[in-house]
């Protein structure tokens, strides 16, 4: 008989992704067939799944934690911002329509339906469904239609335990506040709560849990403590980016308003050659680069502006005029073109705007997107690189004679005529060892640069073992709950 679990935050980033990672591999690890789910998901770092679809990157690490490919099932309602009042909803995979906070608020009763159905077909054939939470239950004004938290609870009956962030500050009042507000009905949901991000000595929060469990009748499930290696798992929200201070290699990241799929910065932040710095808004680009990389947008042609009202546009010419190299990725490469045109107004208004001039290539959106995983050549040395490709529209123009992957029979990627600015749709190539270390080594990297896939696997590993000796495992799957037809 399969069960389930929930484990819903006291607070949005409390590390509810993080403890679900870590228990599907210690779960997987005592012989259990262990899946993740996630209901709704707002993030617009999107993993591409083997069945052809989209989901939110914390699910495809979860999904890796627990021995399986990711599958649209995993995270059934994926929410890609595009503006501070919309976003592009994405259902079992696909994009449904792009709408207003407001509207979406009306979808929401009639994606239930959908998102019990991937639930129980995930279901099938396994021991244990690790559910996820979004942001709080605290939230009551949205619980009405609410499918992320409680809503989905009570209608699939799944138990929750509920996760406090030590680490930000009054963890005892985000979890005693959150028994306060809720309905009487959700509060019977909860069967117990972690204290997570714990630094230093747990025992001196053992009065703070027996008053938790005083005000909430709530068990605890333990103190878990901070966990340092975290920063080297693939970061799930744009919150977790942290410039990361590593070996001699200087590359320079814009932090665009809606970056996306910026996956492709873990393997560079991971590598010891490497500094990765994350420029914010109001700082400019440093000019001792060796690399500027600008990532992935949501909203290309609104990151395009924003990146000119920073002043980047100018730091990023003389860059270029020292002899400095650039790499843009999907968005990012459609930046560096000459135009970018949006005929149909899938971004906002049809427009046409000028892009930042320093690749010979034209980009038109189309209305359909590219999902797709992709193998291809890293042509300067005949490297593999696996990625996903995840965009609207295809540059053209006189810089695509010059592809530098190539995949299947086609090019892939344009660069000038001096080949140090390049472009690629393709996210995820840093992750392949060879390729990495041939491109750092035209960077002025001395030497190879380690295995990332095997550096994920440890720390899973070691992230696995962390929640084993600090959080009651059994007890988690004593709590859990059969997942009922």
């Amino acid at each position: 008989m399969t069960k389930a679990i929930m484990v819903q935050g006291a607070g949005s980033n409390v590390g509810k992704s993080m403890l679900v990672a870590g228990l599907a591999r210690a779960l997987v690890r005592r012989g259990l067939s262990v899946a993740p789910f996630k209901p709704q998901n707002m993030s617009n770092n999107a993993a591409v799944t083997a069945d052809g679809g989209e989901i939110g990157r914390a699910q495809a690490l979860q999904a890796r934690a627990a021995g399986l490919d990711p599958l649209i099932d995993m995270n059934p309602v994926l929410l890609k911002p595009e503006t501070d009042v919309g976003a592009q909803v994405v259902v079992q995979g696909k994009r449904l329509a792009t709408v207003k906070a407001r509207d979406y608020g009306r979808m929401k009763a009639d994606l239930l339906p959908r998102v019990l159905d991937s639930f129980h077909r995930l279901a099938q054939g396994r021991d244990l469904i690790l559910v996820e939470g979004a942001g709080s239950p605290a939230e009551v004004n949205l619980r009405a239609g609410d499918i992320a938290n409680m809503g989905f609870a009570t209608a699939a009956r799944v138990p929750v335990f509920l996760v406090g962030d030590i680490d930000r500050g009054g963890v005892i009042a985000q979890l005693v506040g959150t028994h306060s507000v809720l309905p009487e009905d959700d509060r019977a949901l909860i069967r117990a709560f972690v204290i997570n991000k714990f630094r230093g000595d747990p025992t001196l929060f053992d009065d703070g849990l027996r008053i938790v469990t005083d005000r909430t009748g709530w068990d605890s499930l333990g103190v878990v403590p901070w966990f340092p290696d975290a920063w080297r798992l693939p970061a799930e929200d744009i919150m977790d980016i942290r410039s990361r201070p590593g070996g001699p290699l200087r590359i320079a990241v814009p932090r665009l308003n809606r970056i996306a799929n910026f996956d492709d910065l873990d393997p560079l932040s991971a590598d010891p050659q490497v500094s990765v710095e994350i420029i914010p808004e109001g700082r400019p680009l440093p000019g001792d680069s060796d690399l500027i990389l600008i990532p992935g947008s949501k909203s290309t042609i609104a990151d395009l502006a924003h990146f000119r009202a920073q002043g980047w546009d100018i730091d990023l010419y003389g860059h270029v005029r020292r002899g400095g190299r650039v790499m843009g990725i999907c968005g990012g490469y459609q930046m560096l073109g000459q135009r970018i045109e949006d005929p149909d107004g899938i971004e906002g208004p049809a427009s046409s705007v000028p892009g930042l001039g320093l690749l010979d290539v034209i980009t038109v959106m189309g209305l359909e997107k590219r999902l797709a995983l992709t193998t291809a050549t890293y042509i300067p040395t005949g490297d593999t690189v696996s990625g996903y490709e995840i965009h609207l529209g295809q540059p053209e123009g006189p810089d695509r004679a010059r592809p530098w992957l190539r995949v299947e029979d086609r090019g892939e990627g344009a660069a000038s005529p001096d080949g140090r600015i390049r472009g690629a749709y393709l996210h995820g190539i840093f992750a392949a060892d060879a390729f990495r270390a041939a491109f750092l080594r035209e960077l002025g990297a001395p030497a190879p640069t380690g295995n990332y896939a095997a550096g994920v696997e440890t720390t899973l590993d070691a992230l696995a073992a962390h929640l084993e000796s600090h959080l009651d495992v059994d007890r988690v799957l004593e709590l859990s709950g059969p997942v009922h037809p």
